[in-house]
């Protein structure tokens, strides 16, 4: 898949201001895979495809995780965390595209321990993307234009904090994530 027919895609499939936020991401992504050394034509084409599924029916999205015998954990916690590795798993039904690619869109809201640098920059794409505006973000982008798992670990805290103030269910995998990354030299 081209970049050009992913962004053909996501502008049928997104709600306009869904659709602007991709593009911040995409914008974002490029300039952090220019600055880290990363492929800029995966982490464009990775971004513009993250949020393929975030709109699609909520029982189809557990329905497909069901189905590829994903972490069943998944449908216990809140169904924003399903369009991720659902979207991963569609697009790579319909669609040829890289691992990498996949990767990233797969862990782009809970993150991974171990990800790799193409995951780290959209998981902090998707957080600091010029559209974003909430507590804390501008502090992210400062870390992320000096270190790069600096910014994954700085996000990973938000992340968490924001959801320890909700007095939500956190998801292992994020905590996982956060874990391997504050213990890596």
């Amino acid at each position: 898949m081209t970049f050009e027919e992913a962004h053909e895609l996501i502008k049928q499939t997104l709600p306009e201001k869904r659709y602007i936020h991709t593009l911040g991401v995409v914008e974002t992504a490029e300039r952090m895979a220019v600055q880290y050394g990363e492929n800029v034509e995966e982490a464009r084409l990775a971004a513009m495809l993250h949020d393929y599924a975030k709109y699609f029916d909520t029982e189809e999205m557990r329905q497909v995780v069901i189905e590829e015998e994903l972490d069943p954990s998944l449908l216990e916690y809140g169904d924003e965390l399903l369009h991720a590795p659902v979207g991963a798993i569609l697009l790579a039904r319909q669609y040829e595209l890289d691992e990498t690619v996949l990767s990233a869109i797969r862990n782009h809201t809970t993150g991974e321990p171990g990800m790799s640098r193409l995951d780290q920059i959209l998981f902090v794409a998707d957080a600091i993307e010029p559209n974003r505006n909430y507590p804390g973000v501008d502090r992210l982008r400062v870390e992320a234009a000096h270190s790069l798992e600096g910014a994954v670990v700085a996000t990973l805290r938000q992340t968490i904090e924001f959801l320890l103030k909700k007095s939500v269910r956190i998801f292992p995998l994020t905590i996982e994530t956060y874990n391997d990354f504050v213990n890596t030299p």
